[in-house]
């Protein structure tokens, strides 16, 4: 049995997948096309079901490929039950979904999410008498709790087994008619939705400073420098007494085995990746991603998006291409592939290649290994700033190829809420299973490889490749491998310049200059191969050579800025 899961953005959809999931998913694409959906098997009631995870949509009207490809989806015979969840606390919004669902003749389930947020603010739903109305089972839930989430799969079960269930009763209106959802949804909310009085709480005071169009900006930045703290003081601890202990082991492994062998050489080479993993990525990639999680289980990313929505405006740049902007703080392959909900080609092409400039939670280990462990935590602020300057100043540049009919971006601010440590920490290692599964075996042999490379002095041949930028940036000759292994996974490069110096004790081989001018360049410039895979996927060959063309220009000329400013202070 297959049941699809679909929904409105922000109505909770993907935090009820994960419920039943566990972030144990798969992610592929829609038969042809490069929509992607999230799909899992679950236990329920002692049998194994299948239930996937559609792309959020306002509508199956078809106005982009997402919406397109959700409603080929459901019509297919390969669904056997579709779970509606709605928003609470927008009740008239959600059931323009709903009723579209109706129309098709579907077996439906109404989950009504985000009951708890509805009673806080004064909504009572009488579920009963607007399931009789529908024709169809609606059930409550608070799925970032895991409240209703056993019945609703399990009413979702026994209706799923119904081969031709009875549709008589759901509501009669034609699929097409746009107006007639919305009227009848307004009527449906008058009838079934009764709403108290709404007072002003201290989560409504609280915007009214986080999205202040001045005092927001401030608040912005001083949560960033609190959570870099955290980061940076948690990384610390760790790493310092861990290296120490890690670095002794290499040395006694290198005397055991015996120095200047080859086999000696290929060892301590891969030991030293697993050391750079465990030492120094982890440190302050798991803080981050847990960090990063609870900010968006609380709904304070989303905040952010709409700041920096209202700072795009100002520089040109509009809407929707905000979205690839915030995601690609966690990975720049899913803020590439979140592009092709954009209509128009250009600004598609304008919105993935600032993506590709976002620093992803993998250049968060250059910047927090390198400069804010030997230069502090406040200077890797003032480099993650640099890079919001940068964005905008090249979307400025680039927005002249977008026509000025732009569409802006509707986007709803969720409500704050408690996150659930379950929750947080499951979607944490979610993410870094991914640089455990992927990219630390890559770190470990690739830092095999280097050594075998400079046993025979092969790296002698790729560091004068690089040569005339590393020389232009003012760095030693040898990063040159490190920065070319960095185009694999951007943690490569952290990685491989303890290796090619000779030192993971960086302050010892890198003036803090230098530190500054590298991890600047390794911000913005070639994006990874996976990114650059899915720069190709949506944009075309062409495309992607063209931005990371674009993405090198701009590496150079910022690290050599910034090498003149920290040159002034250093």
């Amino acid at each position: 049995m297959r049941i699809a899961l679909i929904g409105q953005p922000n109505c909770g959809k993907s935090t009820l997948f994960n419920q039943v999931a566990g972030y144990k998913a798969e992610t592929g694409n829609f038969t042809g096309t490069t929509v992607t959906f999230t799909e899992s098997s679950v236990r329920v009631g002692g049998e194994t079901i299948e239930v996937v995870d559609l792309p959020g949509t306002y509508t199956l009207a078809g106005t982009n490929p997402a919406e397109r490809e959700a409603s080929r989806y459901l019509l297919s015979e390969d669904v056997d039950l579709i779970i509606n969840v709605l928003d609470a606390s927008h009740v008239a919004q959600g059931l323009e979904l709903t009723i579209e669902l109706l129309a098709m003749k579907a077996p439906v389930i109404v989950a009504m999410n985000m009951m708890d947020e509805a009673a806080r603010i004064g909504i009572k739903i009488d579920g009963p008498a607007l399931q009789e109305k529908l024709g169809v089972p609606v059930m409550p839930l608070v799925a970032s709790r895991g409240r209703g989430v056993k019945p609703l799969f399990l009413a979702a079960l026994r209706m799923g087994k119904k081969k031709n269930p009875d549709t008589s009763n759901y509501l009669k209106i034609k699929e097409n008619d746009r107006m007639a959802r919305h009227r009848l949804a307004g009527e449906l909310e008058r009838e079934f939705v009764k709403r108290g009085d709404r007072r002003v709480s201290k989560r409504d005071r609280l915007d009214d400073f986080l999205l202040h169009p001045f005092w927001g900006y401030i608040g912005l930045i001083v949560i960033l420098y609190t959570f870099f703290q955290i980061v940076y003081g948690l990384g610390v601890l760790i790493e310092t007494p861990l290296l120490a202990f890690l670095e002794t082991i290499t040395s006694q492994a290198a005397t055991y085995l015996g120095e200047g062998k080859l086999f000696t050489e290929i060892v301590i080479g891969a030991l030293q990746g697993v050391i750079a993993g465990l030492g120094i990525v982890l440190p302050y990639l798991v803080p981050f991603l847990l960090g990063l999680g609870l900010l968006e289980d609380i709904g304070y990313m989303s905040r952010v998006a709409f700041l920096m929505d209202a700072l795009m405006h100002r520089i040109g740049l509009h809407g929707k291409a905000i979205v690839p902007f915030i995601l690609g703080y966690g990975c720049n392959v899913p803020a590439v592939m979140s592009t092709r909900t954009l209509d128009d080609p250009k600004e598609r092409f304008v919105a993935a290649a600032l993506a590709t400039l976002v620093p992803c939670a993998a250049i968060l280990s250059v910047v927090f290994g390198l400069v804010a462990f030997y230069l502090g935590p406040l200077i890797a602020l003032i480099l993650y700033l640099l890079n919001i300057f940068i964005i905008a100043l090249v979307g400025r540049v680039l927005t002249a190829m977008i026509p000025e009919d732009t569409p802006g971006l509707i986007l709803e601010i969720p409500p704050y809420r408690i996150p659930t440590p379950r929750t947080v920490v499951q979607k944490a290692w979610f993410r870094i299973k991914e640089f455990l599964v992927e990219a630390w075996p890559l770190l470990i042999a690739g830092s095999a490889i280097l050594a075998l490379a400079n046993y025979f002095h092969a790296a002698d041949f790729f560091n004068t490749l690089f040569r005339p930028i590393t020389w232009t940036l003012g760095l030693p000759s040898a990063t040159g491998v490190p920065l070319i292994f960095g185009i694999f996974r951007k943690e490569l490069s952290l990685v491989m310049l303890g290796q090619a110096l000779g030192s993971m004790s960086f302050d010892t081989v890198f003036t803090s200059v230098q530190m500054i001018t590298f991890t600047v360049f390794v911000m913005f410039y070639i994006p990874c191969l996976a990114t650059l895979g899915a720069l190709r996927r949506e944009l075309g060959t062409k495309d992607m050579f063209s931005i990371t063309g674009l993405t090198v220009v701009i590496a150079m000329i910022t690290a050599l800025l910034a090498r003149g400013v920290a040159m002034i202070f250093f």
